[in-house]
């Protein structure tokens, strides 16, 4: 396994999509000679699905990569245009559209396979992050369809909550994020939940699982009954995945 798990796509002063963490991009696609990307855009709602997949070509091409990047909205048979891929990235967006999508178009099961059985390396960001975990029920976003679906690719054991934001805002009532996530735990209390901020992101290789970050932010750990905990980069976080929700 290959797995990099951004935050979300950009940060200012970013040009482009990813760019945060060009280096372990760029190191991925050297390690495992993955040329041939096939981008997963069914979350995207606000703008085009062509758009994002160029948008992410661009990465590539200013990274100085020589990769193709297809959309697998494109492809006339999704499940032959994965097995075809030497690498998987799945756009950020609505998570539950894109998880219900996944289930609807039968590419959960094609997914793990090839991510799990080939070794084929993936990268995600903000929804392509939440659907690595055994549920989208940490993601930030609305459910904005019916028929929502919560199971999803289960490539972790634990569940993420990308875009973490330890803040509460001048003027709001509303739960903060954290007492959002406690609100889980009570429901939930032996699924530990990880917020990752901007910036930052996950990779697990090879069943070693490592945080990073372009800025310094340390990731949080959320566990039931328990005070949250915080991890800097290069600290050791693989007792998570010894976990089983």
């Amino acid at each position: 396994m290959d797995i990099l798990m951004l935050s979300n796509g950009k940060i200012a002063g970013n040009e482009h999509v990813m760019g945060f963490a060009s280096e372990a991009i760029v190191e991925q696609v050297k390690r495992t000679g993955a040329r041939n990307w096939v981008l997963i855009p069914y979350a995207v709602i606000r703008s085009s699905h062509d758009d994002r997949v160029a948008m992410v070509q661009q990465t590539f091409d200013a990274l100085g990569l020589d990769c193709h990047v297809s959309g697998l909205h494109q492809a006339d048979d999704p499940v032959a245009a994965l097995k075809a891929a030497d690498g998987i990235l799945v756009s950020g967006g609505n998570t539950w559209v894109l998880n219900k999508t996944l289930h609807d178009l039968g590419l959960v099961g094609p997914i793990r396979k090839a991510v799990l059985d080939s070794g084929v390396p993936y990268i995600g960001w903000s929804a392509g992050t939440n659907i690595t975990c055994p549920t989208i029920r940490t993601t930030n976003d609305m459910p904005i369809i019916t028929g929502a679906v919560l199971p999803s690719l289960n490539l972790v054991p634990f569940q993420i909550n990308p875009h973490y934001l330890e803040a509460k805002v001048e003027g709001h009532n509303g739960e903060t994020r954290d007492e959002r996530i406690q609100e889980f735990l009570e429901v939930n209390k032996h699924e530990p939940v990880v917020g990752i901020p901007e910036g930052t992101w996950l990779h697990l290789h090879d069943g070693k699982l490592s945080y990073h970050c372009a800025n310094g932010k340390d990731l949080k750990l959320f566990s039931y009954d328990s005070e949250p905990v915080y991890y800097s980069a290069h600290q050791d976080i693989q007792f998570l995945m010894e976990h089983s929700c």
